[in-house]
C-alpha cells in the first residue's frame, strides 16, 4: 500500500471515529501530534488525539460526521494533506457542559508527515477551535 492510500485509510478510520483501536495500523510507534488549536494542546500524540475524537463523537457530537472537500500527497516531502468540514450537533451527555442542542460545521486540515514505511509518524491539526466552541455554545 503507498503511503497516500495508508494516509487516506488513517484519515478515514480517525474520523469514522474508530479511535486508537481502529487507527493504529497506520501509525508508526510514537507518533506525534500538534495543534495551535485550544482543546488540544495537551494531545501530543497521535494515539491521543484518535482517542480524543472517539469521545468527541462518541459522548458529546453523537451525529458528528465530515465532507472531505480535497486531498493531495506531495511525493517530495512524504506528507498527505486532508481539507474537510466536521459537523455535529451536541446532544450527547458529555462535554464540557450539559447538550446545547446546537450545531457545528468547523473546516479543518490535517497534513500527515509518512515515514519510510508509509505509516503516519507526526500530525498535524489546522483548525479555528473558538468558531466551532462558539457555534457550540460553548463560548
Amino acid at each position: 500500500m503507498s503511503a497516500y492510500e495508508n494516509a487516506r485509510k488513517f484519515f478515514e478510520a480517525c474520523e469514522a471515529p474508530k479511535g486508537w483501536e481502529g487507527c493504529k495500523e497506520y501509525v508508526a510507534p510514537g507518533a506525534t501530534f500538534t495543534a495551535q488549536s485550544e482543546p488540544l494542546t495537551d494531545i501530543g500524540t497521535v494515539q491521543g488525539y484518535c482517542d480524543w475524537m472517539k469521545g468527541l463523537v462518541d459522548g458529546i457530537l453523537p451525529d458528528g460526521r465530515y465532507d472531505l472537500h480535497t486531498s493531495a500527497f506531495d511525493e517530495a516531502n512524504n506528507t498527505a494533506i486532508f481539507v474537510a468540514t466536521f459537523h455535529g450537533t451536541h446532544t450527547g451527555d458529555q462535554g464540557p457542559m450539559p447538550a446545547t442542542g446546537k450545531a457545528t460545521s468547523t473546516d479543518y486540515v490535517y497534513t500527515l508527515k509518512m515515514n519510510a514505511d508509509g505509516q503516519v509518524q507526526h500530525m498535524t491539526k489546522v483548525w479555528n477551535a473558538p468558531w466551532a466552541l462558539k457555534e457550540l455554545g460553548w463560548a
